[in-house]
């Protein structure tokens, strides 16, 4: 099984960026982290991170012919991004929609999400967590 991990916009700035938010934590410790957990359940993980929204579409279409699911934190684009929406619906495998951060508390354009909607979830609030309990999800969706 093989699953890819997109990271998007200042998501590179984890770490340094708003820690009393989104933790101290750095983004490669969240790519330990999730190689670890993806060791164990014996899943290939692919992880990327780009500020591009363009680059994100590309990563999208890419993970349909060589992924069996994508794990997505689009960052400010999941509030903005009709063109990310409809690289997903365009696809044939599964996206789960994680955040750091529970978007439902804070700002109100945050509340809103282009991608749920073609989605298999979300998960939302988490930390680091958002995204190990992504993994486990999705090993269970896939291999199901």
């Amino acid at each position: 099984m093989k699953i890819l991990v997109i990271n998007g916009a200042n998501l590179n700035l984890l770490g340094k960026r708003n820690p009393e938010i989104y933790g101290s934590f750095t983004l490669l410790d969240l790519q330990t982290k999730m190689t670890s957990l993806a060791n164990e359940l014996n899943i290939e993980i692919g992880f990327e991170q780009t500020n591009s929204e363009s680059k994100i579409i590309d990563l999208i279409h890419f993970a349909n012919d060589n992924f069996d699911g994508i794990i997505l934190n689009a960052g400010a684009y999941t509030h903005t991004s009709i063109a990310i929406r409809d690289a997903i619906e365009a696809i044939e495998k599964p996206v789960i929609e994680v955040h750091i951060s529970n978007i439902f508390s804070r700002e109100e354009f945050r509340h809103h999400s282009y991608i749920s909607s073609v989605s298999v979830g979300i998960i939302s609030g988490f930390g680091f967590n958002s995204y190990l309990l992504a993994l486990r999800a999705l090993y269970d969706i896939v291999k199901n």
